[in-house]
């Protein structure tokens, strides 16, 4: 009866889904457990969900967890989930968009934080590139996200999923996708499936760069126009002309190659020599 909670919690309280917020919330019980066991939670963590809808994923957080900080931007979901949630004294509510909050804040001193979600689609990358550019202090992401972005996440050079996002997730983290969630598992139904990955954060980013700012500018350049070459994706830095030849031959990259075939180390050497002849 558990998978059956969500709706049950939905009826009682006569909830209406806000499309403008992108509420799609969990019904499948199996799929819950999954982001529960992968996220690995303890009771030396603190946990951080975006999103919590009515309650159904905090539950099992909150029986497993240190504490759980749950932030919720909707209104109309607060009531909801303080009588729901009543029971757990590790439970805290933040009334906020999770794009406005300090994480580090919320973080402390604490030795041990973990961020479980089901994000909404329409706020996954912003949240992402936040939590990772913004240098927060957690150990893991366990997140279920639409599949098409996981997907890209994960992707590897030469493949059409492979862009600037996967290069941004596995420059911080590694990657694991750990399931494919049916539409048909949540309510409202979505029209596309989801994906539940884990992005485990690194002690030290996978490669070393000269500028951190420059790097990333360069794969998004590379990126921008996906059919044109790296060299006149790059021509948008500045450069002379002779300087960026120099670093694509310094850099022992041809110029004809497209960026989706470039690997994290084979960007990070191209933006090293750009860096040096800048």
């Amino acid at each position: 009866m558990e998978s059956l909670s969500t709706k049950d919690i939905v009826k009682k309280y006569g909830f209406k889904f806000s499309k403008s917020l992108g509420q799609n919330f969990l019904i499948d019980n199996s799929v819950l457990q999954d982001i529960v066991d992968n996220s690995n939670v303890s009771k030396d963590d603190l946990v951080i969900e975006i999103g919590p809808g009515v309650g159904t994923l905090t539950k099992e957080l909150l029986k497993k967890a240190k504490k759980v900080y749950a932030i919720e931007l909707d209104s109309d979901l607060i009531p909801i989930l303080n009588e729901e949630l009543k029971e757990f004294n590790n439970f805290e509510l933040v009334h906020k968009d999770a794009l406005k909050v300090d994480f580090n804040e919320l973080i402390g001193e604490e030795k041990s934080t973990k961020v479980v979600a089901n994000l909404p689609y329409y706020v996954t990358t912003p949240i992402i590139s936040k939590l990772l550019k913004e240098n927060y202090k957690f150990e893991s992401l366990t997140i279920m996200i639409q599949k098409e972005v996981g997907e890209r996440i994960a992707a590897k050079p030469s493949t059409k999923e492979y862009g600037a996002l996967s290069i941004l997730v596995q420059y911080y983290c590694d990657v694991e996708i750990v399931r494919k969630v049916s539409c048909d598992s949540f309510v409202p139904r979505p029209k596309v499936d989801s994906i539940v990955i884990k992005l485990t954060k690194l002690l030290e980013p996978k490669v070393k760069v000269k500028s951190k700012e420059l790097f990333f500018k360069v794969v998004r350049s590379s990126f921008n126009m996906r059919r044109k070459t790296l060299w006149n994706g790059l021509k948008s830095l500045g450069m002379k002309k002779e300087s960026l030849e120099k670093a694509f031959i310094d850099a022992n990259i041809d110029l004809k190659r497209r960026g989706e075939t470039l690997s994290l180390e084979e960007f990070a050497k191209l933006s090293d020599c750009i860096y040096e002849l800048q």
